[in-house]
């Protein structure tokens, strides 16, 4: 299937211009469409890192808008998090340009961009997250995919400084203001704690080989998750490193994950 891509601003922050690149299939839609958010331990990373699978979705019939965000030291947490929400919303309040409608629009975050489009998705309208105004939207999703996430910030700040990655150390560090904070914007705390929040249906990449989580995270927030009445689907792949997709888009597991994202988001929005 062919399709087209464009570049485009979908947010002006002070002197900042928040670029988006926009995949769309070809045909007329209304197609289900996903919000993608980069990793890059927040710090790093654009929306080009991940278009082996913006381009894959396209070519199922999917809208992809990927974004970029501000990052340190332009900005680090709640703000980063408050352009994922403006984003979301811009993409519903613009579905019929983009070739979809506001009911069809989910997201999908990889590493530290899984963090960002989880707490999106368990607080889209959270007054810190949604400042930013937007006439007639909100940021509630479809769905929520996360490859990866960083779904427990305060845990993998502790355990990468226990192994010496300083420079994932440092990302946290230039991110968040205090530990306090990596506690509250957790997804995984969010849900340990109870408190009241969105469940879109939910599927939760994972490598078995990821040294840049600890070992059980995304297993941990798909049981709290399931735990708390929200419709989870965890896959584990044997043996792949983090970012596995990205790193070798044509080998077999990423070719599976890419079509188990695929099916996901097709039998959400039917």
């Amino acid at each position: 299937m062919a399709l087209h891509t464009e570049d485009l601003e979908y947010l002006r922050a002070g002197s900042t211009s928040l670029l988006a690149r926009f995949y769309r299939p070809e045909g007329r839609g209304p197609f289900p469409a996903v919000l993608e958010v980069h990793g890059g331990a927040w710090t790093s990373g654009d929306r080009f890192n991940n278009v082996a699978i913006a381009e894959y979705l396209a070519a199922e019939g999917i809208v992809v808008l990927s974004v970029d965000f501000r990052m340190p030291p332009v900005a680090g947490y709640p703000e980063s998090v408050a352009d994922v929400n403006f984003a979301i919303r811009f993409l519903k309040a613009n579905a019929e340009r983009f070739a979809t409608r506001a009911e069809l629009v989910g997201g999908l975050g990889t590493s530290s961009g899984g963090h960002l489009l989880l707490l999106n998705a368990l607080r889209p309208r959270e007054a810190r997250y949604a400042a930013r105004p937007l006439a007639a939207s909100d940021a509630s999703l479809a769905f929520a995919i996360a490859c990866w996430p960083v779904a427990d910030p305060l845990a993998r700040f502790r355990a990468v400084g226990e192994r010496g990655n300083d420079r994932l150390v440092a990302a946290h560090r230039q991110f968040w203001p205090s530990e306090a904070a990596m506690a509250e914007g957790n997804p995984q705390l969010i849900l340990d704690r109870g408190e009241l929040v969105e469940k879109p249906p939910a599927l939760i990449m994972q490598g078995t080989a990821d040294d840049n989580l600890t070992p059980e995270m995304a297993a941990n927030f798909a049981a709290a998750y399931g735990k708390a009445g929200g419709s989870i689907a965890f896959h584990e792949f044997e043996g792949q490193p983090h970012a596995f997709i990205a790193r070798d888009p044509a080998s077999p597991d990423a070719q599976r994950a890419l079509g188990l994202i695929a099916d996901f988001v097709h039998r959400q929005t039917r």
